[in-house]
């Protein structure tokens, strides 16, 4: 009796904070925390949105499915003992992501650092340059800047005119070009690099201005300045900006629904996961399968994000001592 006494009094004087905590509860539970439990269900099930009264229970059938492909099996047999057919393009799929995230992060990045350092000089007008830096972010996953990317790329594209002025041929279409596709779409992130900046510039700004008047007084240049002295104290902004970016980088869609014309391109060189999770769901209506494939993707995200945390004891630095 005193224990629950005691948790009555402690609700009591607390009822005020769980109030304005409601919405958010509410919200949580029933917007986030239900639909993924829901969703992780329906990961071991054959489902149709469409045919909700034929859905059975196929246990890991969907997980095979996915990685049968990565054992170079063709087909296999269910729990229910239907023999079923791997998803052969999942493959190509994590391929195509896991190329597009490695190479346009670090590039995004390094773009982003190298503009913050710029913005970070005393020059007149830098408010202004800033905003203009930032725009392409607010803009860039938007459908109308996919649509016209694809028109910069294409074989009769501004791109190629501006070429071609300047003497280059038999130029391609870089964005039906298998070869050239997925390039296509890492320059169009790269160009959002707005929202990395701010936060670099903010870094930045924080680092004190004596330990480089101390460092070029010792005789140090720019450039072991730059590496002694800016990438130590701003390696918690840069770890921070690098797990945002790749998580970012794996959940990208829009622009590979709209350049890659919504099937993944020619070869499917832009079938990136989330493309190829929305076919399997909307289109073929294997809703099932597409929750598999979110589970899946989310524990990715998860494994990478933490091999970051835990390498990051060996190259982030808090400033004291670590």
């Amino acid at each position: 009796m005193r224990k629950m006494s005691g948790i009555i009094k402690l609700f009591r004087r607390n009822a005020v904070a769980y109030v304005f905590l409601t919405p958010w509860l509410l919200g949580f539970l029933v917007l986030t925390l239900y639909p993924m439990l829901y969703s992780l269900r329906l990961s071991f099930t054959d489902y149709d949105f469409t045919k909700p009264d034929s859905t059975q229970w196929i246990g890991l059938g969907n997980y095979q499915k996915m990685f049968g492909s990565v054992f170079g099996q063709s087909e296999f047999t269910a729990s229910t003992g239907e023999v079923m057919r791997v998803d052969r393009y999942y493959t190509k799929s994590l391929s195509v992501t896991f190329t597009y995230v490695f190479v346009s992060v670090p590039l995004k990045l390094i773009f982003a650092l190298a503009v913050a350092m710029l913005m970070n000089q005393k020059l007149r007008g830098v408010s202004f340059y800033r905003a203009v830096y930032y725009i392409p972010t607010l803009l860039g996953g938007s459908v109308a800047i996919a649509v016209l990317w694809r028109k910069l790329f294409e074989k009769d594209g501004l791109v190629n005119e501006l070429l071609g002025a300047i003497g280059f041929t038999d130029l391609p279409s870089w964005i039906t070009n298998p070869e050239y596709s997925l390039y296509t779409l890492i320059l169009l992130t790269v160009w959002q690099f707005g929202s990395s900046m701010i936060i670099f510039l903010a870094g930045l700004k924080q680092i004190p201005q004596e330990y480089y008047e101390a460092a070029s007084v010792d005789g140090a240049n720019k450039v072991r300045q730059f590496f002694s002295i800016t990438i130590p104290l701003l390696s918690p902004v840069i770890m921070f900006n690098l797990v945002m970016q790749m998580i970012g980088a794996f959940q990208a869609f829009t622009q590979a629904y709209i350049i890659g014309g919504g099937r993944g391109g020619v070869l499917n060189s832009t079938l990136f996961y989330t493309l190829h999770l929305y076919i399997q769901g909307w289109t073929y209506h294997e809703m099932g399968y597409a929750s598999a494939m979110a589970w899946v993707l989310l524990l990715i995200i998860g494994g990478i994000t933490a091999i970051i945390f835990i390498s990051s004891k060996w190259w982030v630095s808090y400033g004291a001592g670590e």
